[in-house]
């Protein structure tokens, strides 16, 4: 396996960290290093900590339903299927909820190199207050590209994602094919198991309606 780069680390430090950070841009910039290592990863931390009991609840929950069809079935094929599909997306969430440990399993070396590496947190901390002083437009822009959905609609972490994206695109300079590609590898280590497809599909709308504007 590669080491990751700088800007990969810290794009997934200000992911997990986004939803828990402060609003305002100006606390975030007035912060020193030190203090904003920490805030990233408290919020990162808690993050992914609600992330994996989440994940986990809802896989307990799609286990006890598909028990409970399959003992009530008495054998109806229709029971049955509703029964098996319950028990796919039990075990769907249930490899997310792996995912999401394996990564919290790899977080203290994250957490190094936040405390090592300059260009990590001036990348993540650039990130996470463009994203927060630009963020009614950057969600205008992920809303004209979704298809018969809200942005408010959107998992957390779906969303986060799609916010740094563009933010990347739109304000960063980064060029598209690399923000894309970015977020979807965010989203196969965070989202569900159809997340990566539609992030990649919602970023190419982007950059068409973007070509198109």
């Amino acid at each position: 396996m590669q080491p990751r780069k700088p800007q990969q680390i810290a794009r997934e430090l200000a992911l997990l960290s986004l939803s828990q950070l402060p609003v305002s841009p100006k606390k975030l910039d007035k912060l020193t290093d030190d203090q904003l290592v920490s805030k990233l990863v408290l919020g990162a931390v808690r993050t992914l900590t609600s992330e994996v009991q989440d994940t986990l609840n809802n896989a307990s929950a799609d286990l006890q339903r598909s028990n409970d069809r399959l003992l009530s079935s008495q054998t109806r094929a229709s029971d049955l299927n509703t029964a098996r599909t319950m028990l796919q997306e039990a075990i769907a969430s249930t490899q997310i909820a792996i995912n999401q440990l394996g990564t919290a399993v790899e977080f203290p070396e994250l957490i190094q190199l936040a405390n090592q590496d300059q260009e990590v947190r001036n990348y993540a901390k650039e990130i996470v207050i463009i994203v927060n002083e630009n963020r009614n437009a950057i969600e205008q822009v992920i809303s004209e590209a979704l298809v018969d959905w809200q942005v408010t609609r959107l998992a957390q972490i779906d969303r986060d994602i799609l916010q740094i994206a563009v933010a990347e695109i739109k304000f960063m300079e980064v060029p598209q094919s690399i923000a894309i590609n970015e977020a979807v590898e965010l989203a196969k280590r965070y989202s569900g198991e159809e997340g990566h497809r539609f992030i990649n599909g919602v970023l190419r709308r982007v950059v068409e309606q973007k070509k198109t504007a």
